[in-house]
């Protein structure tokens, strides 16, 4: 999918025979593919997925990822496109603001489900050449390398939400037909003193006074400001009490 330079870039530092394979076109669809001349069987032993990525130019959008298939004589380089099935999906992807991390996605059968890593990676977001690297062990451990930096490492069982939760809700079990959401009751005793509501939330300040000048043809009637009133609890409310 898309025309493809092979080109060493517009600066390089190993010299101008070192080429990648670089996007020709902004904005669009790109992707190539190939059937492995011998499968791969990492059976006991470490699977290392590395490779390099330059973005010569500051993307807004885009991604260099890269996506190992699964084994067997089922591949059609014809057809592959982003909804061909894969196994592991690994690398940088940038979108706007809010999306700048490194995808590491596995594809775990039981499920038939593909699995995104649960806590994002951050990714390089410059125009330089960066190495992305991605192991994974035979005692289902991983770790991620960014230019041979470790920036993410731990268990598949606690990382990915692959294995289903330890514990379910017994399905043999329903809620009792008197059972109680909230924790508290009314207290029964509780009741509301005498003259609870007569109490004004604010009074007149008694130790204001009316100044010297106060004219009240002019200025009307002399009230002192209002401050609030100690005794004024709020409206009223009954204690509560454990169930």
């Amino acid at each position: 999918m898309g025309e493809w330079k092979h080109t060493a870039g517009k600066w390089y530092g190993g010299g101008p025979d070192d080429k990648g394979v670089q996007t020709s076109q902004d904005a669009r669809f790109y992707g190539m593919s190939t059937k492995l001349a011998t499968p791969i069987n990492n059976a006991g032993k470490e699977l290392v997925i590395q490779y390099s990525v330059k973005h010569e130019n500051k993307i807004d959008c885009g991604g260099a990822y890269i996506k190992l298939l699964p084994g067997g004589d089922s591949f059609d380089a014809d057809s592959f496109g982003g909804d061909t099935p894969y196994a592991i999906m690994f690398g940088p992807d940038i979108c706007g603001s809010a999306t700048k991390r490194t995808h590491v996605i596995l594809h775990y059968e039981p499920k038939g489900e593909n699995v995104l890593i649960k806590k994002d990676i951050p990714c390089e977001t410059d125009e330089l050449t960066h190495l992305y690297t991605l192991v994974l062990r035979p005692d289902n451990t991983f770790e991620v390398f960014v230019d041979n930096k470790s920036v993410r490492t731990g268990k598949i069982e606690e990382a990915f939400d692959m294995l289903p939760t330890k514990e379910i809700k017994d399905p043999n079990q329903s809620k009792p037909a008197d059972w109680a959401d909230e924790p508290e009751i009314v207290d029964p005793a509780s009741t509301k003193p005498e003259g609870y509501d007569d109490i004004p939330p604010e009074l007149p300040d008694p130790d204001a006074k009316k100044p010297d000048d106060w004219d009240d043809e002019e200025d009307g009637t002399w009230e002192a400001p209002m401050i609030d009133n100690p005794d004024y609890k709020g409206p009223w409310k009954p204690k509560m009490i454990p169930k």
